[in-house]
Formats: C-alpha cells, structure tokens, sequence
C-alpha cells in the first residue's frame, strides 16, 4: 500500500495515518506509547462520578517554535500559534452505551500563557478502527494535531478518544452519537478536575468542533451542553468540519452509486454494519448474512480496536460488489428494523434541536469521503427549525491527495481564527 493510500483513510478512517514513518519521526518524543493492555474491569465496576479523574500522564510539552515546526511538518496552519503547549492524557471515569460505569480517555493541552483562566475548546477527531490511533495515544502530528492547534492559540484543548479507543476497555462503539456525547462531556469534567493541578482553570465557555465522524460527536455535544448537562460550561459556538450527518440521505446514496471512494466505501460500509450489529442488534445473525467469504470470517475482527488501518484495508476487496451479499445491499438501499432505527437517531444531531449559538459548517467540495450534501442537508434541518446556519466552503486544499483529509487541515485554521474572535 502507497503512503498516500495509507493517508487518504485517515479522514473518516484516521487508523491508517499514523503508520508514515516521516511523521511518526517527527513526533517522537512527544507523545509517550501507552501500555499494550489497560486494565480497567474493577475500576468499571466501581461506584462513580462521571468525568471523575482516574488518572493523568504528562505526555509532553513544546515551545511555540517547536509547536510551529511540529504542526507544519503535517501540513497544518501555525499563523495562530502564539504559545508552546503541555499535554496530558486523562483517564476517567463515564458510561458505556447500555449506560454501565466505564472509563474513558482523551487528549488535555494547556498553552504555556500566563492566563490562569482558560476558554475550552473540545476537538472531536474523525473515524478510526486501532485503538493506539486515538488522539491520546496516537504517535502521529494528524491525531493531536487540531487541539495542539487550538491549545497554541491560547485555548484549552480536549480531544476525547471515545469508548472503546485509546485506553479505552472494550470495542469502539463506531458512529454512536449518544456515546460519543457521553464521553466528550465527561472528557470536558475531567479536564476540569484536573486543571487545578496545573495551576489553570476552565472558566466554563466551551467551543466545540469535530471533523467527519467527530463533526456528528460536536453537533451532540453542543446540543446536550446547550440543553444544560452541566452547569459549570455553557457553548459558546459550534463549528464542525465535513460530516456523514445524514447517511440514510446522503451518505448511503453516494457511497451504493460508486460516488465516494470504492475502496474506502468498502471500510465504512464493513465497519457501519458490524458496529450497528454490535450495539443494536438485529442488523445480521452471522456475517456470512451480509458478507461474501472470505471476509465473512474476518471482518468483525478488522474493527475490534486491535487490528492496524493498514492490515484492514489490504484485507477487504476494493469495491462494495466483492463485499456484499445481495441481503447486504438490501440492508443498505432499503433499511428497517434496528438498522433505520439508528439511521434516525443518528440524523437528529441536525434534525432534533434548535442551536441558539453561532453555528458554521464546513465543508470542501469534491468531498470524495464525506458527500457534502450531508453538510447542504444538515443546514437544511436547522432552517427548518428557524436557525439560519451557514456552510462556509474552506477552499481546495488536499492532504496525501485527497479533499476530505484536507477539510480538516483548511477548516482547523479557519475555525481557530473565528473562535478566538469570538473568545
């Protein structure tokens, strides 16, 4: 597999990015490798408080030049940059999808200012299948890249790495937004906890963005923060960056007309139905169902957390008539049961609420991963509901050829500018 072909399923399937030995290179040092297994059972089992801190690691810290060399050497945006940052990985304590007591961990990065308050911003990353990819975890720029981002222009910076990632026990709950929200807002009450320990404190307005898979998990957690989950933090806006808001409208529609990238449409198709069949039940008994062998027998595996990007992609085929079974079209072109179920639940994060924040979307055209007539629809829900939001085109900007990837660089730098107005 080419390195571009490594890095273009980085953006809805970031596991591969990390494997480029230039940019692992680059970091080294920079972010600690985590043990091969966390325990963490009896912690589970344990009376707790969400957002309470299990533990913390300093991971490491970087001057602002360092900062600017360190961003630029992945291709992102330093005219923000103003300080050096310290970062810090979090595990704490939350719920799994079935509302069970779980840990969690996620990426903290405080700028080396001398504001002893400190404005948030919350970065919810795009899709990956390994769990050492996560943001905390990750030995890569692209990872912790957004919040090194925000944290260096001043912010606070959280990076949840979801259930199931990271140090996280157990499988990744793919495309699960109530989880995802979950775990971001108890990543924000652990942060909390924590930034006293460093002499800073989060004065509760929060900025949420999140990029393809992560732009779903900003729209849920602005909407459970402007509902009032926790007093303490209050949004303050919402920006997130080229998502799959509306599969059953948009995004399943490209993908089976061949309009998305076969080989990666292929990925996200394998990982949607295991996943959905894992937290929902009822999508298929056995894989052979909706999968064509060999594949049958190995695709639960590939997104289990324990089998890296590149070893997945190479083991699917390239395109979705190799993978599928007819029944398996049949689930995709014409859903019921649990799977519409979650197809409904998962479109309400742009259907279900009215933002009374400022709210941008961002999109780039030619999207070739996230169809951008998911932005164009989610828009769409809020004017129907009497908020006026507007999409904002960041430009053509490509990352290992490709725009989806590239979204995420054009829109990190467009969005840290508007927050910092804001602030």
């Amino acid at each position: 597999m080419t390195s571009n072909t490594t890095r273009l399923a980085a953006g809805m399937l970031a596991a591969a990015a990390i494997t480029a030995a230039g940019v692992a290179s680059v970091s080294a040092g920079i972010f600690e490798h985590p043990a091969a297994e966390h325990r963490s059972s009896t912690i589970a089992q344990q009376s707790a408080t969400r957002g309470d801190l299990v533990s913390a690691t300093r991971l490491g810290a970087m001057s602002a030049d360092r900062v600017r060399s360190w961003l630029a050497s992945d291709g992102f945006d330093t005219a923000s940059v103003r300080h050096g940052v310290d970062t810090y990985r979090l595990l704490y304590r939350t719920v799994d999808i079935r509302g069970r007591a779980t840990t969690a961990s996620g990426l903290l990065v405080l700028p080396r200012s001398r504001e002893r308050r400190l404005a948030t911003v919350s970065y919810t990353h795009g899709t990956m299948s390994y769990k050492p990819d996560a943001p905390s975890t990750a030995d890569d720029v692209w990872g912790p890249g957004p919040a090194v981002t925000y944290a260096a222009a001043g912010f606070a910076a959280v990076a949840p790495d979801y259930l199931g990632l990271g140090l996280g026990p157990g499988v990744h709950p793919w495309k699960d937004v109530p989880s995802e929200t979950s775990a971001s807002l108890d990543m924000l009450r652990a942060a909390r906890h924590f930034a006293p320990r460093t002499g800073r404190d989060l004065d509760g307005r929060v900025f949420v963005t999140g990029f393809s898979q992560g732009a779903s998990s900003a729209l849920g957690l602005a909407r459970t923060l402007q509902d009032g989950a926790d007093p303490h933090f209050q949004v303050r806006a919402l920006a997130p960056i080229s998502g799959g808001y509306d599969f059953q409208g948009a995004e399943l529609p490209a993908l089976l007309s061949g309009d998305l990238a076969p080989k990666l449409s292929v990925a996200y198709t394998s990982y949607l139905l295991t996943s959905w069949n894992r937290i929902h039940g009822g999508v298929y008994e056995t894989p052979s169902e909706l999968f064509r062998k060999p594949y049958a027998e190995r695709v639960e595996k590939y997104f289990d957390g324990t089998t890296p990007g590149p070893v997945m992609l190479r083991g699917l085929p390239n395109t979705l008539d190799k993978l599928l079974t007819p029944r398996g079209f049949a689930v995709l072109r014409h859903p019921s049961g649990t799977f519409a179920d979650a197809l409904r639940v998962d479109a309400e994060v742009c259907t279900a609420w009215t933002p009374r924040i400022p709210v941008r979307l961002y999109k780039m055209a030619g999207d070739e991963q996230a169809v951008t007539a998911n932005t164009d629809h989610c828009a769409a829900g809020f004017g129907e509901r009497g908020a006026a939001v507007p999409v904002v085109e960041v430009g053509d900007r490509l990352y290992g050829g490709s725009r989806h990837l590239g979204s995420n660089l054009a829109g990190t730098a467009r969005i840290v500018r508007w927050f910092g107005e804001l602030r």
